[in-house]
């Protein structure tokens, strides 16, 4: 039997190392509503597969039932080990309820100039509950202005324990169409629960020693903060951090921008070039070494030493920068090379690959839901299908040599710019135009002159101050090329189909073949690039609210018009952490293919309105903003701009848009729009040609709300309405909601607001007069359209295991609501 199981894995390995990754593949789309112990029957499946495989002689199902085996354990270990990630959660019962825990700072905690973000490995609680607090945590700890001492110095470190007064929520985070799914991050680093410290510095919480753990974040966090004391908080010495500790956060978003615009952001994070150049300078310089003492020589020859020293150093370097996913990449296929060439043996570059990819998944199996996965393996795997240019004739002296290695240089560029182009699509919506120009520029300089000053740095800081003048340049270089009018093209999301001939056509363009059947993969790439948009048909409309935290922002599109109510809050106290515009907003227009915003309404100034307006009015362009913002106010500057005025009407593809609130002497009652702007919100209705309509309506309160129903009560009728200042109990009274009379009711706030949104006597109005709420911090971004009434929640067209999946009740039963100062917002990119 032995005998046979070699035999099986011998010739079946291969097929086994594709059956491991469907495994995983499919156990991540398991739904949040699978049956338990399913892991269970997978396993019992792949036991007989691989007692089958090993009885079976002919090596065709041999092959067939080792994948199959190899498939059935794969989804039993990834769905065991996500079952043991859910079982370790907080207890609902426990969320926003005031813990105190004790456990040792892990990762590489994240400074702010808002507060400071860090992982805690929780040893225990007072009160004990070790039932209903998971093991890991992820916090944020925003001082107050009056805390003395408070510094980055004195704040938490990589293997420090502390005692820390906190109040936790589960991990979720808003769900939008296309949009970034917060919750698997969460859930991919194995995080539970998320909250905040509570108390004062040297009041509350209590640093209670060191711990002499957490080793490689020690020292990942004591050269960030040595470079950080030299070089101070530059743009410049972020990328360093980046470079050489491999902390992305260093980087503010504005210079992530610019990289993701250039088509470098690749370069700034650890890349594979990156380790694979340290590991292999690391070796040649070992052997150099080596070869100065003769009797080293008897005991190892060079090549060893090169091999394993090269392989040493290029793990020392991945763990250092954080053991990133193209890190681990890289060094799975420089420890295969090395353990091959040692045994005198050969793999083909496929072969090797797919190794890499098995001892990533194992590690990790929910990183083949990052970009980065599939950027990393792809990348590779385009320049080994690409293969090598034509042998030409080269001429002799070092200008011969010299021009092969650039036109190896452009090929190999070239390759993988065409080649990634539709996965870059595919999960950025992006493609960057200047690509091949920045990477020309920023390869080199990154690569053999930044990177190797950022390391050497750690030895001689001295060096740090040579590379800034480098790091500066090449920043000016970006920001040149990212300012061109074309530098990167944003493109719809394309169906999945569409998507998978982008990727064939992709692969085939960059195939050693002839010019004729390369060319052929031009048209199969033209539905991924010009996507069919589904819009809507004249004399109709369709309305998205976002999920944006606590805040409005909805999106109405007819057939040819799209138009912006609000847009959402500035995340974090000062709107340090981003805002709903960047973080949420802008992806999704630019994923559903809207170019450019007819009109832009700001309700008024509050934040939780107004807070992500410049992020769109930077990114799209804005035919006319409507506002009861204040003159002076700096929005109204941005872009033309008409004052929100009851009686404002248009007509767009036969859908009637009307204005219904303010008058026009709200606005010149002195300061109402600055002391009272909840009093000044835009009312806006959209009616369809057939009368379907949406009454969308800011903050008004039930002043505002009686004088809608006393001047204009033939107006207010309508089948959507979003709910007046997220459902607080100075809106929606009983006479307003019986004018309006609408089916959908909507409510955007935030889970766990500090406000208590949407608050219990509101929403048992609503019940009684039986309109059916939605709340989009539990259906997520939900879509109405005014055609045939259709309706769906973002959370149902895709609900995964690791989700955050409430109830959605047609009509809420308003539940208590604990206020925290916890805003609900995205973690930090």
């Amino acid at each position: 039997m032995k005998a046979r199981l070699d035999l099986c894995v011998g010739r079946g390995g291969w097929w086994a190392a594709v059956g491991w990754l469907c495994g995983s593949a499919l156990q991540l789309q398991q739904s949040a509503t699978a049956p338990p112990r399913l892991w269970l029957l997978a396993g019992v499946l792949a036991a007989g597969g691989c007692w089958l495989g090993a009885a079976v002689r002919v090596p065709r199902w041999r092959g067939l039932l080792c994948l199959l085996a190899a498939t059935a354990l794969s989804w039993s270990v990834t769905d065991w080990r996500a079952h043991q990630r859910l079982a370790d959660r907080l207890d609902p019962a426990l969320e926003m309820q005031p813990v105190r825990v004790t456990g040792v700072v892990s990762g590489l905690p994240v400074w702010r100039s808002e507060g400071i973000r860090f992982e805690l490995r929780v040893e225990r609680t007072e009160p004990p509950s070790p039932a209903g607090v998971p093991a890991r945590l992820s916090l944020s700890w925003h001082p107050s202005g009056d805390a003395p001492g408070f510094s980055a110095a004195t704040m938490p470190r990589a293997g420090q324990r502390w005692s820390l007064p906190v109040r936790l929520r589960l991990p979720d985070g808003p769900v939008n169409p296309h949009g970034f799914d917060v919750a698997l991050g969460w859930f991919e680093r194995g995080i539970g629960a998320v909250g905040t410290v509570q108390g004062r510095a040297g009041v509350g919480p209590a640093m209670l020693g060191e711990t002499g753990g957490e080793t490689v974040d020690r020292w990942r966090q004591d050269l960030r903060d040595r470079l950080r004391e030299r070089q101070g908080d530059t743009p410049a010495a972020g990328m360093l951090a980046a470079l050489a500790v491999g902390d992305q956060a260093a980087i503010e978003r504005e210079d992530w921008a610019v990289f993701r615009t250039t088509g470098i952001a690749h370069l700034v994070s650890i890349s594979g070039l990156h380790v694979t150049l340290l590991g292999w300078l690391g070796g040649v310089a070992l052997g150099w070494i080596w070869r100065l003492r003769s009797a080293w020589l008897l005991v190892l020859p060079v090549p060893v030493v090169v091999r394993w020293g090269g392989l040493a150093v290029a793990v020392a370097y991945a763990l250092l920068a954080g053991w990133g996913v193209p890190a681990q990449r890289t060094v799975l296929m420089l420890a295969i090379v090395v353990l091959l060439r040692s045994g005198a043996r050969r793999w083909s570059g496929g072969r090797i690959l797919l190794a890499a990819a098995v001892g990533v998944v194992v590690r990790d199996p929910w990183a083949m839901l990052q970009a980065g996965f599939w950027l990393s393996f792809v990348a590779v795997g385009l320049l080994m299908l690409g293969g090598s240019p034509s042998a030409v004739e080269v001429a002799p002296g070092w200008r011969g040599r010299a021009g092969q290695e650039l036109r190896s240089l452009w090929r190999t560029q070239w390759v993988v710019t065409l080649g990634l182009a539709p996965w870059t699509l595919l999960f950025f919506q992006q493609i960057s135009l200047v690509s091949l120009l920045a990477n020309a520029v920023a390869i080199p300089l990154v690569t053999l002159v930044i990177t190797p000053l950022a390391l050497l740095g750690l030895l001689l800081p001295l060096l740090w101050a040579w590379a800034l003048p480098v790091v500066a340049g090449l920043m000016h270089v970006l920001q040149m090329l990212a300012a061109w009018p074309w530098a990167s093209v944003h493109l719809p999301a394309a169906p999945a189909w569409a998507q998978a001939l982008g990727m064939a056509a992709a692969a085939l363009l960059v195939a050693p073949l002839p010019v004729r059947l390369r060319l052929a993969g031009l048209p199969l790439l033209l539905p991924m690039l010009w996507p069919a948009l589904p819009l809507p048909p004249e004399g109709e409309f369709e309305l998205l609210a976002a999920d944006i935290g606590q805040g409005n922002a909805v999106l109405v599109r007819t057939a040819r018009h799209s138009l912006l109510y609000d847009t959402g809050p500035a995340y974090g106290r000062h709107g340090e952490a981003g805002n709903a515009g960047e973080r949420v907003l802008v992806p999704l227009l630019q994923a559903l293919g809207v170019r450019v915003l007819d009109q832009l309404v700001l309700t008024h100034r509050d934040t939780d309105h107004s807070g992500g307006a410049s992020a769109v009015l930077q990114a799209l362009p804005v035919g006319l903003v409507q506002s009861s913002l204040e003159p002076g106010h700096p929005l109204r500057a941005r872009a033309p701009h008409q004052r929100c005025t009851a009686g404002t009407r248009w007509e767009w593809d036969g859908v009637r848009f009307e204005v219904l609130h303010p008058e026009a002497a709200d606005h010149d009652r002195p300061g109402i729009a600055m002391l009272r702007p909840n009093a000044v919100s835009c009312v806006l209705r959209v009616a369809s040609s057939g009368g379907r309509a949406a009454l969308l309506t800011g903050d008004i309160g039930i002043d505002q709300e009686l004088r809608l129903v006393i001047r204009q009560p033939e107006r207010l009728k309508a089948a959507v309405l979003l709910v007046p200042h997220h459902g607080s109990v100075s809106s929606s009274g009983l006479y307003f909601l019986k004018s309006v009379q609408p089916t959908w009711a909507i409510v955007q706030a935030g889970r766990h607001n500090r406000y208590g949104h949407p608050a219990p006597p509101v929403m048992e109005r609503y019940a009684e007069q039986g309109i059916s709420v939605i709340r989009t911090n539990q259906c997520g971004a939900w879509h109405w359209r005014s055609a045939d009434e259709a309706h769906w929640c973002a959370r149902n067209l895709r609900v995964r295991y690791w989700q955050l999946v409430e109830p959605v009740p047609l009509v809420a039963d308003g539940p208590d609501i604990a206020k925290s100062v916890l805003n609900d917002q995205p973690p930090p990119p």
